[in-house]
C-alpha cells in the first residue's frame, strides 16, 4: 500500500510520516519510507537521538540511470531520452518487489531508525533558476508507477508541503493520502485545496488533526473539516524531546523479545492508537490496480501534449500498451 503525508509546512507531516514507518517497522511489516520534500529532514526524523541522520544516496542525480534500468525492454519506449516521469510500465518494462534484489534498492536505500529510507534528494545551488524540484520527484513517480507491491507492504512518501504536490501527476499514486492539519484557519486551508482536487481525481484523503491541545482544537477541526477528520494527536512530550535531541524515554521491554524496547512503546498513549487508527485506514483500502494505472496514463498523455512531445520529438502517447495494467500477475516468476 502507497501513502503520502500532506499539510502545510510547519504541520507535523515529516514527523508523522517517520512515526508511522517506525510503527509498521516495528510491527515487523515490511515498509519503505521515502523523502519526497524539498527539505529533506526524514532521515534526521527517523534517527534515534543522539544518533547522526543515514542519508542514502539520493535518486535525483541518478534520474537517467533509473529511467534506463527501468525501461528494459520495453519496445514502446525507443531510447532512455524519450522516457519521462510519467511513462508508464509495459510488456517489457522492469518491474519491482518491495525492497526486492536489484540494483535501484541496493544503491538508493539506506536504514534510518530501523527503517528503510530512500529520498530524492536536497535542492540546491546548482538547481537554481534551471530546474523545479519536481523534476527530482519525477524520480519517485517512476519508482511507484513501477513497484508492484503487494498486500502487507507499505510505501510512506513524506510530500513536498503545501499545495505543491499538485504540480505532478504523483498525487494520483496513493493508495491513501493522510493530510495533517494543526487546529487553526492557515492549518486547515490546504486540506480544502487538496479536498477539492482530490474529488475530482477520485482520490482518498484523511484527515490527521496535529498539536492538538484541548477540546476548542478538536471541535475546530469537525468544524472544518467534518467527516473527512479521520483521527488527532495531542501534543508530545516524547516528539519534543526527539526534535530536541534529547533521549525520550524508553518504553518497557517487548513480550516477543526480552531485553528489547519498541522504540514507542514510550510515545503517548493516545498518539500510539493514533497511529493504530492510521494503519487500519490504510488496510481497509484494497489496493485497484485498473485505477492506479488509468490515472497514470492521463497523466501521461496530459505531460506529452503540454511539453513532452515536442521536447522529445516523438508522440508519448505510442508509449502507452493499451492492453498492459501492472499488478501481480505481471511480476516475472
Amino acid at each position: 500500500m502507497r501513502i503520502a503525508f500532506v499539510g502545510k509546512g510547519g504541520s507535523g507531516k515529516t514527523t508523522l510520516s517517520a512515526l508511522f514507518s517506525r510503527h509498521l517497522a516495528a510491527a515487523g511489516a515490511p515498509v519503505l519510507a521515502i523523502d519526497g520534500d524539498i527539505n529533506q529532514h526524514l532521515a534526521e526524523a527517523l534517527a534515534p537521538a543522539g544518533q547522526a541522520p543515514v542519508t542514502p544516496p539520493p535518486l535525483g542525480p541518478r534520474l537517467h540511470d533509473i529511467k534506463a534500468y527501468l525501461r528494459g525492454t520495453n519496445p514502446r519506449v525507443t531510447s532512455t531520452e524519450s522516457m519521462i516521469k510519467t511513462t508508464p510500465p509495459g510488456r517489457g518494462s522492469r518491474l519491482l518487489s518491495l525492497l526486492g534484489d536489484d540494483e535501484l534498492h541496493a544503491r538508493h536505500v539506506s536504514r534510518a531508525g530501523g527503517v528503510p529510507l530512500m529520498a530524492t534528494g536536497e535542492f540546491d545551488d546548482s538547481d537554481l533558476g534551471v530546474a523545479c524540484y519536481h523534476s527530482k520527484l519525477g524520480a519517485v513517480e517512476l519508482y511507484l508507477g513501477h513497484l508492484i507491491d503487494g498486500p502487507g507492504e507499505y510505501v510512506v512518501v513524506d510530500m513536498t508541503a503545501g499545495a505543491d504536490a499538485f504540480a505532478s501527476g504523483l498525487f494520483t499514486r496513493f493508495d491513501l493520502t493522510f493530510l495533517v492539519a494543526e487546529p487553526t484557519r492557515k492549518g486547515v486551508s490546504v486540506y480544502r485545496q487538496y479536498r477539492d482536487h482530490a474529488r475530482e481525481f477520485g482520490i482518498r484523503i484523511a484527515v490527521v488533526g496535529n498539536k492538538v491541545t484541548c477540546e476548542e482544537d478538536l471541535l475546530f477541526l469537525k468544524e472544518q473539516v467534518g467527516d473527512d477528520l479521520l483521527t488527532h494527536l495531542v501534543h508530545s512530550d516524547w516528539v519534543r524531546a526527539a526534535e530536541q535531541g534529547r533521549t525520550p524515554p524508553a518504553g518497557p521491554t517487548t513480550p516477543d523479545a526480552p531485553g528489547a524496547t519498541d522504540p514507542l512503546s514510550a510515545l503517548e498513549p493516545h498518539n500510539r492508537h493514533a497511529l493504530t487508527v492510521l494503519r487500519d485506514a490504510v488496510d481497509a483500502h484494497p489496493r485497484d490496480w485498473d485505477r492506479l494505472h488509468r490515472h497514470a496514463v492521463e497523466f501521461h498523455l496530459r505531460n506529452a501534449r503540454s511539453w513532452a512531445d515536442a521536447r522529445t520529438g516523438e508522440d508519448l502517447a505510442a508509449q502507452v500498451d493499451p492492453e498492459y495494467v501492472p499488478g501481480p500477475a505481471t511480476l516475472p516468476c
